[in-house]
């Protein structure tokens, strides 16, 4: 259950269980501390032995009082809206926010929404530098700047398109995917005209990793009989991605039959998408497995085939209908845009990418979808799933911010800046008794714990033990070997949005890893390091848990610490660092360190 302790004396096992106990109580402790603090002040009537106190509503947070670094109009404009839509549904609903969180909870909250990790010890160095007013906002334009940022969503995007199961989930194809998606995320490219370019990609991998998007999801070959009338493959893997990604629309549910929950959504209209799709190829053959070899594949579109753009479809009674290529309607229209006149080949896939960011969908679908990951949820929860039946807690607020999304370009950087410098983002996940109920996690009173993704939870182990930046081609390697593991145990194969759901086997999984206490005691890495500055014990545990949790231990968490584990001068154990890689060890398999507050 422990780490291996060959370097320390027998009753250490016991030293590391505690150490362990503290390690997984560390969110506890920390959560009932802010709890504590929350209600602090507040007073309860005398009761009946057996009367359970009465809580007295809560207090409103102290305002922040905080500066926006960026005063661009589109910034101040949109902060604004979002705190006065959001304040005003609280105050209808009878919310009182939680309280906002303290400046070293937000910079390691924004570094792993923004970058994918926790923060370096530079960067909380420079952000403590700031002055207290404008903190916060400056750290949202750095992280904005840094070159992680668009490794992290490339990393993001690569998953929701690919997914991480199968031949493109991991390893050549995915690679080549995220490394086209890291320079459109460098150039801060506009949303919509990176969707385009997705839909219309054309050539090999090798020179274009947008092609492996459609590539991954063609689906089955047609039957030999009908390939030159509906052409190679059946596309319909692709059409429920791209409407699901792109329009939060689940068009699958109307491949067999009209859709059962949205009566927008025909089966007609399933097949009328999927008939854009029909004359693409692919050239080059997929291996069954990874370790099969991959070789570089190509995708064209053959205008001999599917010269008509018809598809035909069965409905449940047997009846076979066809239906030409035709878009999904939007709004009010009963029919949506229909091919052009002639269009043939990468033109039909064009004329598919510009009705698609055209619709009333397209800016809310993907609104709604950063704001989930930047709030744990979306205004829908599934964020992908518009539905009669799933209808936007707050529909005012997600037209005014994706209608403005829109208007400013589809700036991504944008749309980040504007949630992380509003109000609601600085929120605590402390709950208290006005919104501590499912129902109000749709209300956004307070910050909903988010899991790390594998993705996020291996850079910030490499944050954490590698102080010095690691050569290249060692992360890589090391990369996918760690992401094997956590994928496997820890993340969603399917690159879904997936809530924390951490159990006992989990942890022991994450804890008993050879390649995590390798990192730990490696030489030159963060406890070697610590010690060689030689400080007192005290200084030791504060690095430790800043650079483990970003955060300061509370002088109980020291006094606790110094007393479990007997963090003191001339502790007879055969290494000096061997306590400290025990505390270093527990601290990474908290669930501080595995969710996001």
């Amino acid at each position: 259950m422990a780490r291996n302790t060959e370097h320390a004396h027998p009753g250490r096992k016991v030293l590391v269980l505690g150490g362990l106990l503290l390690g997984g109580l560390l969110v506890a402790t920390t959560l009932n501390a802010l709890a504590q603090d929350e209600d602090k002040g507040k007073t309860t009537k005398e009761a009946a032995p057996k009367e359970k106190p009465k809580a007295l509503p809560p207090r409103p947070p102290v305002p922040l009082n905080l500066v926006l670094a960026n005063k661009s109009q589109d910034t101040v404009e949109m902060v604004k809206t979002i705190n006065e839509k959001l304040e005003a549904d609280w105050k209808a609903n009878s919310l009182v926010p939680s309280r906002y969180v303290d400046d070293y909870e937000y910079l390691r909250r924004a570094s792993l929404d923004i970058v994918g990790r926790i923060a370096t010890p530079k960067e909380l160095a420079d952000y403590l530098a700031d002055p207290r007013e404008t903190r916060r906002s400056l750290l949202v334009e750095r992280l904005l700047s840094s070159a992680d940022y668009s490794r992290h969503w490339a990393e993001m995007w690569t998953n929701w398109l690919l997914s991480r199961a199968g031949v493109f989930g991991r390893g050549l194809y995915h690679d080549q995917t995220s490394t086209w998606l890291k320079e459109q995320f460098a150039l801060n490219r506009p949303y919509n005209d990176i969707v385009k370019d997705l839909i219309t990609a054309s050539g090999k991998n090798t020179d274009n990793g947008a092609v492996n998007f459609i590539l991954a999801h063609v689906g089955e070959k047609t039957p030999p009989a009908r390939r030159s009338e509906e052409g190679e493959f059946e596309m319909v893997p692709i059409t429920s991605r791209l409407t699901r990604l792109f329009l939060a629309t689940q068009v699958q549910c109307a491949q067999c039959h009209d859709h059962p929950f949205s009566n927008a959504i025909k089966q007609n209209h399933f097949w009328g998408v999927n008939a854009f799709l029909r004359q693409v190829e692919r050239g080059g053959n997929i291996p069954m497995r990874r370790q099969d070899g991959l070789m570089t594949l190509e995708l064209k579109d053959n205008t001999s085939v599917a010269d008509k753009a018809v598809v035909f479809y069965e409905k449940r009674n047997g009846v076979v209908l066809q239906t030409k290529a035709e878009f999904l309607p939007s709004g009010e229209e009963k029919r949506g845009p229909r091919l052009t006149q002639g269009s043939v080949g990468k033109n039909r896939r064009l004329d598919l990418a510009n009705y698609l960011v055209e619709h009333e969908n397209f800016p809310k679908a993907i609104t709604n979808r950063m704001w989930g990951v930047f709030f744990g949820r979306g205004f829908t929860n599934p964020v992908d799933d518009f539905t009669d039946q799933n209808q936007p807690s707050n529909p005012e607020l997600l037209n005014d911010v994706s209608s403005r999304f829109k208007h400013y370009g589809y700036d991504m950087k944008k749309l980040i800046r504007w949630i992380c410098n509003s109000n609601a983002y600085h929120l605590s996940v402390v709950a208290n008794n006005t919104n501590d109920k499912a129902e109000h996690e749709a209300h956004f009173s307070r910050m909903i714990m988010k899991s790390l993704s594998p993705e996020q939870l291996f850079e910030s182990l490499m944050v954490a033990t590698h102080p010095e930046a690691m050569n290249s081609d060692e992360k890589k390697k090391l990369r996918e070997e760690w992401l094997g593991q956590l994928v496997s145990n820890f993340g969603d194969d399917e690159g879904n949005e997936v809530n924390f759901n951490g159990t006992v086997v989990q942890a022991l999984l994450m804890m008993n890893g050879e390649k995590l206490n390798d990192a730990i005691s490696r030489s030159n890495g963060t406890v070697d390091q610590i010690i060689r500055r030689k400080p007192n014990p005290t200084a030791l545990i504060n690095d430790l848990y800043l650079a483990a949790l970003n955060r300061k231990p509370s002088a109980a968490e020291v006094n606790s610490v110094v007393g479990k584990m007997q963090l003191r001068p001339g502790f007879n154990d055969k290494s000096v660092q061997a306590p400290y890689q025990d505390l270093f060890w527990a601290l990474l398999n908290s669930n501080e360190f595995i969710l996001n507050h």
